[in-house]
Formats: structure tokens, sequence, C-alpha cells
């Protein structure tokens, strides 16, 4: 076989040192680059650790530390970890480093100047222990809880940029329908395309 593929590991929080959820979901993420260099293809596999978040924050402030020194010392972990697993990354990015931060910065101003995204006013449920926004339904289905921790959701409000997804709803829709395996599996596939054809903005 020929051609590229790409693989990542979600950018791991680092609130905390690595556990073995990190270890399961980096190993799988290897197995499958390890896979696709031996069947010939061109493998860029990425891992790395997201340091911009409110309960990265918070694990700094516990320490007393400031949350670059916490980044700096958690990040390490991780990558001393993955030395011991012998994880074949190609690279390991952290969303601190300059290199990640003006990349995004320029791709942020450049939506901005085509008009692809604009600010506007966010507000719902929130699960700060996932760092993850919950639809009304779902929290009304589970009383206003985590459905992992069973902690109280928080109403949360926020200024947030919001991509003008629906300028590209059809051509986004034709690409998936003629590139089936754009997206996998199946099931993901199934639930964009339910998302999208229902209209998001």
């Amino acid at each position: 076989m020929t051609g590229t593929f790409y693989v990542t590991t979600p950018i791991y929080y680092v609130n905390d040192v690595p556990h073995i959820g990190h270890a399961y979901t980096t190993v799988a993420a290897d197995v499958l680059a390890r896979y696709h260099r031996a069947q010939g293809r061109d493998v860029f596999f990425l891992t790395g650790t997201d340091e911009n978040a409110s309960k990265v924050a918070a694990a700094a402030a516990e320490r007393g530390v400031d949350p670059l020194t916490h980044c700096d010392e958690v990040c390490a972990h991780y990558q001393d970890l993955w030395k011991v697993l012998n994880i074949s990354h190609d690279d390991f990015i952290r969303t601190t480093q300059p290199r990640h931060t003006k990349r995004v910065q320029s791709i942020i101003q450049q939506l901005l100047d085509c008009d692809q995204i604009y600010l506007g006013q966010y507000e719902g449920w929130y699960d700060p222990g996932q760092e993850q926004f919950i639809t009304e339904l779902a929290a009304r289905e589970n009383e206003y809880r985590s459905a992992i921790s069973g902690r109280p959701l928080e109403k949360y409000a926020e200024p947030s940029y919001f991509f003008r997804l629906s300028e590209w709803t059809d051509r986004l829709l034709a690409h998936i329908e003629s590139n089936p395996g754009f997206i996998q599996p199946t099931s993901r596939r199934n639930e964009v395309v339910s998302k999208v054809s229902a209209g998001v903005d």
C-alpha cells in the first residue's frame, strides 16, 4: 500500500500526571501508526498536551505554582512515559509552545478576515470535570449533574467565536458522500452527516 496516514491521540490535559487511560489510548494510536508504516504508508503520528484549560489553571493554583511551571512539570511525565512505552510518535505538541500559538493566531486571523467566524455568546450547561458542554436535553436527563462524576453541572456563558458552517454545508456533505472513508467509523460519519444536515451554524 502507498499513500499517507495521519493519526493523533487526544492532546491530553496536564491537570495531573498520566494514568492508564492515557497510556491505553497512546499505545492504541502507536499500534495503528506502526501498522500503517509496515504497509508502506507515509505516517505522521502526533501526540501532545493541552495546557490551556481551566482545570489546568486550577491544578496549578492548588499546588501553589504558576500555570506554565505546572505544565512543564506534568508534561515531562507524559514525555517520559512515552519513552518507557517506546511510543513512535513523530511529534509532541504543547499548546503553550510558540509554534502552536502563532499558528493558531494566524488561522483565527485568516478566518476573521474572510468573515468565516464571528464573535457571539455561548450559553449552556458545562461539566467542569470533563471540560465539556452538555446539551439541555442531556443535562435534564441527568438531573443537571455530570453523567461521569455525578457532580452538579454549571450554567456557563462566555463570548465565543462561531464558524459559519452553514456556508459550507452543501460542499461538506458532497465531500463526505463522495469519500466514504473520510470519516470513520461509520457511526461517527452518520452522526456528523446528521448534525450538519440539521443545520448547524
